[in-house]
């Protein structure tokens, strides 16, 4: 058998969309030193095939970084199958707080340099010294402290449709970038008690740890990230600190943790706090659209986009060499800058 799906995106999403078996989304990381990635990524594949797993995951020498669906009735054998594997024995799973069927269509397993594009140098500081881990509980009490400083570790896409109170927000794209910039945002407040947060703890896990290379002293970290802490703030009765949606990398692209909408429609501006792309795949833009805008642009982010979209396909072919679009012209959809353009692109 192939090891690697060898169906197109149209017709497994098709199927998925009518398919009503139940499945579970879960998400898991862990950091080790894998011998032999690919092997490992082989092995991986085989087994998950057999149960059906779909999802995205990164193999590399560091470790491995899973987002991926279950089906509900495998979902014993899966985690039995799992525990089969020395390194991932008794190791965390982030199950979803709202689990759909279209979150995945096709099994991806790729080996990569590393599991999360950081952009550090490993070599230089130990990434097993990360930060100590709170439970929602223990997160609640130190971020009500005086002396604490909360940090959201994700994207500035991801954090716009929400975040925990009181959290600095760093705007940035990609968390390459964002790395050095807290380090040094933060470089005069070392002796503050530091709490970083991200979507599953994987992100937190090497920023914690190069966060007390860099002279930081007491550095903390969000046991399971954002998707932990909501299972926990209800399933224990505690305050939840945070307000909004949890961004997720899947095909749902954000999870619902509080009732408040604290983003805007990219298009028109109204409270709307729901991710798509555009219907044009020479754009592809992330942005945030409401339902209104959704029908006047059929799915677009601009009129541009909606226009091209009608023409034939042999057109589009010949009209992608040259044309540009949002997604050429903005990165995830810098949301200041798309609406600085707003006039210009949807007239």
């Amino acid at each position: 058998m192939y090891l690697n799906n060898k169906v197109n995106r149209k017709e497994l999403k098709e199927k998925m969309m009518h398919d009503k078996e139940p499945r579970t989304v879960i998400s898991f990381y862990k950091y080790y030193h894998l011998p032999n990635p690919t092997l490992f990524r082989d092995h991986l594949y085989l087994m998950w095939h057999a149960l059906d797993v779909l999802g995205r995951t990164y193999i590399a020498k560091e470790g491995i970084n899973a987002q991926i669906s279950v089906p509900t009735k495998n979902l014993d054998l899966f985690k039995s199958r799992l525990e089969e594997i020395d390194f991932l024995k008794g190791n965390r799973l982030n199950f979803a707080i709202e689990n759909k069927n279209e979150s995945f269509f096709k099994l991806d397993i790729r080996v990569r340099d590393k599991i999360v594009a950081d952009g550090l140098d490993d070599a230089a500081f130990d990434v097993t010294q990360c930060g100590e881990h709170l439970s929602a509980e223990k997160f609640n009490e130190i971020t009500a402290l005086p002396n604490t400083i909360l940090v959201d570790m994700r994207n500035h896409y991801e954090s716009e449709v929400g975040h925990f109170k009181n959290a600095i927000i760093p705007d940035v794209e990609t968390f390459r970038e964002q790395l050095p910039m807290v380090a040094e945002m933060l470089s005069e407040q070392k002796d503050k008690n530091l709490v970083m947060y991200c979507t599953g703890g994987i992100r937190c896990e090497k920023a914690s740890a190069y966060m007390k290379y860099k002279g930081f002293k007491n550095v903390f970290q969000l046991e399971g990230g954002i998707i932990k802490y909501a299972h926990d703030v209800e399933n224990q009765g505690l305050e939840n600190k945070f307000i909004g949606k949890n961004f997720v990398f899947d095909e749902r692209l954000g999870e619902r943790i509080s009732n408040e909408v604290i983003a805007k429609c990219h298009q028109c501006g109204s409270t709307c706090d729901h991710h798509v792309n555009c219907a044009n795949d020479a754009c592809h833009l992330l942005f945030i659209q409401c339902d209104s805008c959704k029908e006047k642009y059929s799915n677009c982010c601009s009129t541009k986009c909606q226009e091209f979209n009608r023409l034939p396909e042999e057109n589009r072919k010949v009209l992608r060499k040259t044309e540009k679009f949002n997604g050429t012209l903005f990165g995830k959809s810098r949301y200041k800058a798309y609406r600085n353009k707003l006039g210009e692109l949807l007239a």
